[in-house]
């Protein structure tokens, strides 16, 4: 039953993974709201002096960006039969970078390798790797890396990437492995991007954790996206997650849960579905209040509830 619920999960992945793709709080028009604290409401010109300045900055590395990266071929995983090569560092003009994986299996059952999580410059994204190998035999897969994550992260340059398996029997679900961290280092380790993109509204911090509200996309691919910055430095994994909700005093049902490691950033959104505002007749996002859940991603166990935490989109 354990290994059924991963199943799910990995259904679910792919099904936020998509909706990632196709937005991950960017609007069509390239138009969004700050996330603004009530208190603070009116954003100052020296806001807009340091925005500007990040847009040109992010110019400058844009064309020294252009060098190809490239890796070593190794061995990341040796485990019972089971090995996973990486062979190549790969661009797709469809689907991004990514890493070309050669997956043996030597064992006598049928795997299906996975990633419990992926990290780039130290943010967890979002990937779409499942990979089916049947007993004695081999396979060449592509373990992509969510182009909108990245830019949504402001990373240029890869420069370090850290993968967790999950290997799993194919016919039963019951996990065969899973591997500690397995670290790939690219050409571009010395120059990789790591300054925090942090700008925004600061929503929470205490003990180690930290949330930022930066945008809100009002025309997102299911809705509306808060697009938010975490980071963790608690010394546990954490998951986080919304309760309580309201969008212009009305009740909402959002969609976000994510998990940050100890020590690494997550950019990630919450979801406001479209219906939900359309049954409240709700046509702008003007002011949000939501309590953020935070727990311990091995034992479920709570760590914090903030309090109500109210914010303005402008």
């Amino acid at each position: 039953m354990k290994r059924r619920t991963k199943w799910a999960a990995a259904v679910l992945s792919l099904a936020v993974f998509t909706a990632v793709a196709w937005g991950c709080g960017e609007t069509d028009s390239g138009e969004t709201k700050q996330v603004v604290s009530k208190e603070k409401s009116e954003k100052t010109d020296a806001d807009e002096s340091v925005s500007e300045d990040l847009d040109t900055s992010e110019d400058t590395v844009d064309e020294s960006a252009s060098a190809e990266v490239t890796i070593d071929e190794q061995a990341l995983i040796d485990h019972d039969g089971i090995v996973v090569t990486a062979t190549e560092y790969v661009t797709d003009s469809i689907w991004g970078d990514g890493i070309k994986l050669l997956l043996e299996n030597n064992s006598d059952k049928d795997v299906t390798v996975g990633c419990n999580a992926l990290i780039v410059n130290d943010y967890m994204i979002t990937d779409l790797f499942v990979s089916e190998v049947a007993a004695g035999k081999k396979s060449n897969e592509t373990l992509y890396l969510s182009s909108t994550q990245l830019k949504a992260a402001g990373i240029e340059n890869v420069g370090k990437i850290e993968i967790y398996f999950h290997i799993y029997d194919s016919s039963t679900f019951d996990t065969v492995f899973d591997s500690e961290c397995v670290t790939i280092e690219t050409s571009a380790y010395a120059n990789m991007d790591t300054t925090p993109n942090d700008a925004g509204t600061e929503l929470y911090n205490q003990d180690g954790i930290r949330i930022v509200g930066k945008t809100v996309d009002e025309n997102s691919f299911w809705g509306t996206a808060i697009l938010l910055y975490l980071e963790n430095n608690s010394g546990k994994n954490v998951g986080i997650s919304v309760d309580d909700m309201s969008i212009n005093g009305f009740m909402m049902n959002p969609f976000f849960s994510t998990t940050v490691y100890d020590g690494k950033k997550s950019i990630n959104d919450i979801t406001v579905f479209s219906s939900d505002l359309e049954e409240n007749g709700i046509e702008t996002i003007e002011e949000a209040e939501l309590k953020f859940h935070i727990y311990d991603a091995d034992s479920y166990s709570t760590i914090a509830d903030s309090d109500p935490i109210t914010f303005l989109a402008q």
